[in-house]
């Protein structure tokens, strides 16, 4: 069973744990066969060597890791009833609501989706400046309804085009339209829930609706420590509930560290969002478990050698023991970065194909 938690590292994570236990003096130059003062079992030869060795590499070093986010949509909002009256419908939870489609009804009127990214909250009439107005002009010019310039004032022109949309409506040809009309949306709108049924009485201000966006989104949480791995803009891809992978992109990355959901891990987290490349193929349950695959930073070209093979140098600082000809050696090296289970190292005369000692497996 694959571990599940908030954060896996995987190996990288080990190279970690690897250096901080070489600095602790648990794994002594000894381990691997070197000069120390250390104990051979009995019947051993010692030869001076290391017991295993593993080539010096050279090639790209990826610094990568997993963690568990959760399915879901974007834009969440909620809708409130704008007028008194007895709801006479409501959309099925998780339909799909889309620029001029009805949102509910009261006393048989059905309120009307639009597209903008600012509230209605007033009655629009003939005379009426803001952006509100051009808003609900640039709606109904993409509905068909033209005859005036969609700029942020209503005029006459503007009110007959709105006596148009209300008689293709079955509506009062009033020229004037409000809350009790329409209500504004970044775009086509997914119904999460219902909070009132057919029947109830609507309150102005009471919750009707939670909404979301129509686009799939994943939401995760990332120690700040990791945070590097993952700035707005990075690509990851995503495992999803039926075992296929998506490619997306971090669209988000929240301004403030707080606690993570496991009451375990007191670690400040920050919470990111990952957009996805092509979302309308993105399946599955609402709220889903999904992991997602992060790749930060990428060091090319560079020497790697496994963490196991760094030793702790009695001056300080870390080496390895080249293995050469039937004699080994110690050489100190600079440590680069840490992932894949192997280090980046520099200096000491490295180069690549040389062997390097490693405890026995």
């Amino acid at each position: 069973m694959r571990e599940r938690g908030p954060m896996r590292r995987g190996r990288a994570v080990a190279a970690v744990a690897a250096v901080l236990a070489v600095t602790a003096g648990t794994i002594a130059v000894t381990q691997l066969g070197g000069s120390g003062g250390g104990t051979e079992p009995a019947g051993a030869k010692n030869t001076g060597l290391p017991p295993a060795t593993a080539p010096v590499e050279r090639g790209d070093l990826h610094d990568s890791a997993q963690a568990d986010g959760t399915l879901g949509y974007d834009r969440q909002r909620k809708i409130n009833a704008a007028a008194a009256g007895t709801l006479t419908w409501t959309p099925r939870t998780g339909s799909t609501i889309e620029r001029n489609e009805r949102l509910y009804e009261v006393d048989g009127r059905a309120v009307r989706l639009m597209y903008g990214s600012g509230p209605m909250y007033r009655t629009l009439k003939a005379g009426d400046e803001g952006r509100d107005v051009e808003q609900l002009e640039r709606n109904l010019a993409a509905l068909g309804y033209t005859g005036f310039t969609p700029d942020t004032e209503y005029t006459e022109l503007t009110a007959a085009a709105v006596k148009r949309w209300q008689k293709a409506h079955g509506g009062k040809q009033t020229g004037t339209v409000g809350p009790q009309d329409i209500a504004f949306a970044p775009g086509k709108v997914r119904i999460k829930g219902v909070a009132a049924a057919v029947g109830d009485l609507a309150q102005p201000g009471a919750p009707l609706l939670t909404t979301t966006g129509s686009e799939r989104i994943v939401t995760f949480e990332l120690d700040v420590a990791e945070s590097r791995l993952a700035k707005a803009g990075t690509e990851v891809d995503v495992d999803l509930p039926d075992g296929t992978s998506a490619p997306g992109t971090v669209s988000s990355v929240g301004r403030t560290a707080k606690p993570g959901k496991d009451p375990q891990d007191t670690s400040p987290k920050v919470t990111l969002t990952v957009s996805f490349d092509q979302p309308d193929e993105v399946g599955g349950f609402d709220q889903s478990p999904v992991t997602v695959n992060l790749t930060g930073e990428t060091r090319k070209n560079v020497l790697t050698v496994p963490v196991n093979a760094l030793l702790a140098l009695p001056g300080g600082g870390f080496g390895v023991e080249v293995v050469r000809n039937g004699a080994a050696r110690e050489v100190k090296v600079e440590l680069g970065m840490f992932a894949e289970g192997r280090v980046e190292v520099s200096g000491g005369g490295l180069s690549e194909g040389m062997k390097v000692g490693v405890p026995k497996i």
